[in-house]
C-alpha cells in the first residue's frame, strides 16, 4: 500500500511541479556559464589588457570611474591578475537592493561600454529563482524545489530492484526497448544517474527559498563565534530587499589607502581578487572579500569585516581556519552550480540540469500511456449470452487492473462460445473453493500490477485462496498471463497463480501464453490454442463492436454566464435499438469542423470539391478530410494531389464520454465541457458534439461496457462523489437507483460558482425534495475567498460519512483525475484509514471513473 500510495503521489507531484523544475533545470545551466559567455560575446567589453604596473589602488580607481560617472560607488569587484573588466557597482536608488553595474579597467580606470547579453541572463536568473514574478514565484519555485527531494527518494524507493547491489540493473540502459518501457528506461536509468546531483541542487537551493532553511543550515554548521563576537550568518544570502538606512547615521566617509593597505597586508602577494562591500551610511561596519591563488574554488573567499572611516580591521576570518562543515556553508553558492568540485563538476552539473526536461517528458507519456490504456474498449462482453455455473460449462476467470483482462475474457468466452461450449465468466474475486472444486475446466485471464503484484480486485483472492491446500486434480485449465517486460517480475502474478494450480494437482490444457504490453502475436497464438482446444476452426483476429449512427436530437447549455468553458446537455437517439447499463461509456468517432478543413485546403490550393475514394466510397475531398486527423504544420503536404492528400492522413480517433441517462429514458444523455485550444480551436470531440455536428445531424458511436462502474449487485447505500462534467456518469447511476426505488442516495458535487455551475440543478433540488436523494452537498470552488473543493466537504462531514460507510455505503467517484480524485482518495484514507480503503476496493465498494 506504501508503494502504491507513494507511486500515486510521484507522478502527481510530477505533472504538477515537473515543469517549473524543467524551467529552473534549463535556465540554471544557461546561468552557470554567464561569465564565460558574458566574456565570449563581449571580449573587447570584459577583456582587458594586464599592465606589469598592476591594478590601480582602490582609491585612485574610485576617484576615475566617480567623476567619469557623476555617482559614488557602493561596491567593488576586482580581478588583479586575470585581465577581466572589474564590476563597479554605483550607489543604489531609494528602495533598491543594488545600483547601476557598469565596467571598468582596473588598470586605467576607464568604464567600459555596454555589456550586450546581460539583460538576458539577468532574466534567466530571475527565472530561475522567482519565475520571473517576484516572492510569489520564489514561494513556487521553493515548493517545488522540495518536491524534487521528494521525487529522488520516493523515485528510489519505487525503483529499488531484488539485486539491489548489480550496478547494471541501476545504470544501464537497454537501448532496445521501444515504446512504453524505453520511456520508464529513460525515467529510472537517467533518474538514479542524476539523482545525487538533484539532491544537490535540492538541499543548496532551499538555501535562496526559505528563511527558516537558511537559518537551520546555519546553526548546523556554522562555526561558534569567538570570544566578545555575536554569531554571524556565514551563507549570505537572507536578505531580498534593499538595505536599511538610518536617517540619523553619519555620512559614509571611506579611507580606500588604509583598507588597500590592510588588505595586501592581510592577503599578501597571493591575492588574486578583492570584493568591496560599503555600508549604505557612516557608523557601520564595511566588508571585504579576498580570493587567494590557488583558493579550493570560486567562493573560497576570506574575510574582513573593518571601518571604512579608517580602515581598521575588526575581523579577520580565513577559509582555511573554517571547520570542514562551515566551509561547506560558506561553499553552498559552489556547490549550487558545481565550481566546488572545480571545471569537470561544472560541466557535470549544468548537463545534470539540462536533463530535468526529460524527466518531465517521460513522466507525462508514462502517464499519458497508462490512462489510455485504462480508457480502451471493453465491448466485446456483449456478445456472450448468460450460462448458469455447472462442471459441464468452462469457468472463465479474470483478474483486471485496467479492463484489458476482463475484455479478452469475455472474447474468449465468445469464442469458445461459438464452437457450442456453455461459458461462465467470473472475476477472481468471486471465485472461491466451490468454484473451482465445480469446475472441470477452466480458463485464466489474469494481468499483473507494477512488479510482479496482483490487481486490485484480486487481492483478496491471492490473500485466501492461494496458498490453499485443495485438491484440484479433477480441474483442467489455461492461463493467458498479461504483463509487461519491464518489469523484473513479468507476470508475477499469473505466474504464482500457476504455480498453485500444479501443486493442488490441476492440469496445464497447454502452456501459459505470456502476453507482453497486448502482443498481437501472443494473442493470435492463445486464440489458436483455444480453437485447438474447441476443436473448431481457428477464428479471426478478434474485431472491435462496430460503430452505429445516431442522431443528436438536442443541445442544451448548462451553465450559461459561467466564468468556465460551456457545458452542454448532449441527447443522441440510435437508428436501430440500443441498451447499456448505468455506468457505461460510449465512444464517439468525431469530424474535423469545416473551418479546419477550409483552412487546410486553402493552404494547399485545393478544390474541396474534388472526388477521391476513401474506403472503397467516393466522397469529396472536404468529406474524406474530416475524418482523418489534420497536421497543425502543412509543410510537408504541399504538391500532393487530393487523392494522396487524404491517403496521407490516418484517421481519427474515438473520443470516450460517460452515458449521463439510463437505456429505459430512450436517448442516450452526455455532459461535454466544450474545450478550446490556445490557438482558437476547439477541442475535436468536444468542438464535434458542442459546435459543428448539426441538429438532427449523425454521429458516429459505439457503446462500451464499463463493469468497474456499474451499480453493486446487492442493495446497498451509495454515496456518489463528482465534479464538473463527472456529474454524467454519476446521474447515469442515481437514474438506475431511483428507478429501482432506491433512496438512500448521498451526492456531493463540486463546480465553480452556485449562479452559474449547478448543473442539472432543477433535476438535483427536485430529487432532494422527493427524498430520491437523502443529501446533497456542494462545493463551489470560487464562490468565497478561500476555494472549497468536493473534498473538502466530504472531510467537513466525515462523522456522518463514517456512519454511512459503517452501515455498508459503496462509494462511487466520477470527475477530474487531477486535483479531484486525487483529493477525495487522500480525504478517505485520512478518514478510514489505508487498511479499510484497501478493503473497500477489494469488496468492489469504492469505484473510480476519472480522466
Amino acid at each position: 500500500m506504501l508503494k502504491k500510495t507513494l507511486f500515486q503521489v510521484h507522478w502527481l507531484f510530477g505533472i504538477t511541479a515537473g515543469l517549473v523544475l524543467a524551467l529552473m533545470g534549463i535556465t540554471g545551466a544557461i546561468w552557470s556559464f554567464q561569465e564565460e559567455l558574458l566574456r565570449a560575446f563581449n571580449a573587447e567589453v570584459l577583456k582587458v589588457e594586464v599592465r606589469q604596473e598592476g591594478v590601480l589602488p582602490p582609491a585612485e580607481l574610485v576617484r576615475r570611474v566617480e567623476a567619469a560617472q557623476g555617482d559614488k560607488v557602493s561596491m567593488l569587484w576586482v580581478d588583479t591578475r586575470e585581465g577581466n573588466a572589474a564590476r563597479i557597482f554605483f550607489t543604489p536608488a531609494p528602495g533598491e537592493r543594488r545600483g547601476e553595474l557598469r565596467y571598468a579597467d582596473p588598470y586605467t580606470g576607464e568604464l567600459k561600454g555596454e555589456v550586450s547579453g546581460l539583460g538576458f541572463f539577468n532574466f534567466v536568473l530571475q527565472l530561475h529563482r522567482f519565475l520571473a514574478v517576484g516572492d510569489t514565484g520564489r514561494q513556487i519555485t521553493g515548493a517545488c524545489t522540495l518536491m524534487l527531494i521528494f521525487f529522488c527518494l520516493s523515485g528510489l524507493y519505487l525503483r529499488w530492484p531484488r539485486k539491489a547491489l548489480n550496478w547494471r540493473t541501476w545504470l544501464t540502459l537497454d537501448w532496445a526497448k521501444k515504446g512504453r518501457a524505453f520511456n520508464w528506461d529513460l525515467h529510472a536509468v537517467f533518474g538514479t544517474w542524476c539523482l545525487l546531483f538533484y539532491l544537490l541542487f535540492a538541499l543548496t537551493g532551499l538555501f535562496w527559498s526559505y528563511e527558516w532553511y537558511r537559518a537551520g543550515l546555519n546553526k548546523l554548521l556554522a562555526d561558534p563565534p569567538a570570544a566578545g563576537e555575536q554569531k554571524r550568518g556565514e551563507g549570505r544570502g537572507g536578505r531580498h530587499g534593499p538595505p536599511k538606512v538610518d536617517k540619523n547615521a553619519p555620512p559614509l566617509v571611506v579611507d580606500y589607502d588604509a583598507i588597500w593597505a590592510n588588505l595586501k597586508d592581510a592577503a599578501g602577494p597571493g591575492l588574486a581578487t578583492y570584493n568591496l562591500r560599503l555600508p549604505p551610511a557612516g557608523g557601520q561596519p564595511a566588508t571585504l572579500f579576498y580570493l587567494l591563488q590557488g583558493a579550493d574554488h570560486e567562493r573560497a573567499f576570506n574575510t574582513l569585516t573593518l571601518d571604512p572611516a579608517s580602515g581598521q580591521i575588526k575581523r579577520h576570518q580565513r577559509y582555511s581556519d573554517s571547520s570542514f562543515k562551515a566551509q561547506l556553508l560558506q561553499s553552498v553558492y559552489a556547490l549550487h552550480v558545481g565550481s566546488y568540485f572545480g571545471l569537470p563538476g561544472r560541466i557535470i552539473v549544468t548537463v545534470a540540469s539540462l536533463t530535468m526536461p526529460l524527466f518531465f517528458v517521460t513522466g507525462w507519456l508514462l502517464y499519458l500511456d497508462r490512462r489510455r490504456k485504462k480508457r480502451q474498449v471493453r465491448a466485446a462482453r456483449g456478445a456472450v449470452s448468460a450460462a448458469t455455473g455447472n462442471g459441464d460449462s468452462w469457468l472463465i476467470g479474470f483478474a483486471s487492473q485496467s479492463g484489458f483482462a476482463e475484455q479478452l475474457a469475455w472474447q474468449s468466452a465468445g469464442q469458445l462460445q461459438a464452437a457450442g461450449l456453455p461459458v461462465q465468466v467470473r472475476p477472481l474475486a468471486q471465485l472461491g473453493e466451490a468454484e473451482l472444486r465445480q469446475a472441470n475446466r477452466a480458463l485464466f485471464v489474469v494481468s499483473t500490477f507494477g512488479d510482479g503484484e496482483a490487481p486490485d480486485s484480486a487481492r483478496a483472492f491471492e490473500r485466501k485462496v492461494l496458498g490453499k491446500p485443495w485438491a484440484l486434480e479433477h480441474l483442467d485449465y489455461a492461463v493467458l498471463a498479461l504483463g509487461d517486460r519491464q518489469y523484473p517480475h513479468f507476470c508475477g502474478f499469473a505466474r504464482r497463480l500457476q504455480a498453485w494450480l500444479s501443486e493442488r494437482g490441476a492440469s496445464s490444457a497447454f502452456s501459459a501464453v505470456e502476453v507482453d504490453n497486448a502482443d498481437p502475436a501472443a494473442l493470435q497464438l492463445w486464440q489458436q490454442e483455444l480453437a485447438q482446444l474447441t476443436g473448431a476452426h481457428p477464428v479471426a483476429a478478434w474485431q472491435p463492436a462496430s460503430f452505429g449512427n445516431w442522431r443528436l436530437t438536442r443541445r442544451e447549455l448548462l451553465n450559461p454566464g459561467s466564468q468556465g468553458a460551456p457545458v452542454f446537455l448532449l441527447g443522441l437517439q440510435a437508428q436501430t435499438p440500443a441498451s447499456w447499463a448505468a455506468g457505461d461509456l460510449v465512444e464517439i468517432l468525431p469530424r474535423n469542423g469545416q473551418p479546419r478543413v477550409a483552412a487546410l485546403l486553402a493552404g494547399l490550393g485545393l478544390d474541396p470539391h474534388s472526388p477521391v475514394q476513401l474506403d472503397g466510397l467516393e466522397e469529396t475531398l472536404a468529406q474524406a478530410l474530416s475524418s482523418r486527423q489534420l497536421p497543425a504544420s502543412r509543410e510537408h503536404l504541399v504538391g500532393l494531389h487530393a487523392q494522396a492528400l487524404v491517403d496521407a492522413l490516418i484517421p481519427l480517433s474515438t473520443r470516450e464520454y460517460s452515458i449521463a441517462s439510463i437505456a429505459s429514458d430512450g436517448e442516450l444523455e452526455l455532459i461535454v465541457r466544450q474545450e478550446r485550444h490556445p490557438d482558437g480551436n476547439l477541442g475535436l470531440g468536444s468542438g464535434w458534439l458542442t459546435e459543428y455536428l448539426a441538429l438532427d445531424g449523425t454521429v458516429s458511436a459505439r457503446l462500451r461496457r464499463n463493469s468497474g462502474f456499474h451499480l453493486p449487485d446487492a442493495a446497498a447505500p451509495m454515496v456518489l462523489i463528482g465534479n464538473g462534467t463527472g456529474l454524467a456518469g454519476l446521474r447515469s447511476l442515481l437514474k438506475a437507483r431511483i428507478g429501482a426505488g432506491e433512496q438512500r442516495n448521498w451526492l456531493l458535487f463540486g463546480e465553480r460558482n452556485r449562479a452559474h455551475d449547478l448543473l442539472c440543478g432543477e433535476e438535483l433540488q427536485g430529487w432532494l425534495a422527493k427524498g430520491d436523494l437523502q443529501r446533497l452537498d456542494l462545493a463551489f470552488s470560487r464562490d468565497q475567498a478561500e476555494k472549497v473543493y468536493v473534498q473538502d466537504v466530504l472531510l467537513q462531514q466525515a462523522a456522518e460519512f463514517k456512519r454511512w460507510i459503517d452501515d455498508g455505503a459503496c462509494v462511487y467517484v466520477c470527475g477530474s483525475l487531477h486535483g479531484m480524485a486525487a483529493g477525495v482518495d487522500a480525504a478517505l484514507q485520512g478518514m478510514l484509514g489505508e487498511a479499510r480503503v484497501q478493503q473497500l476496493i477489494e469488496d468492489g465498494r469504492y469505484r473510480r471513473d476519472v480522466y
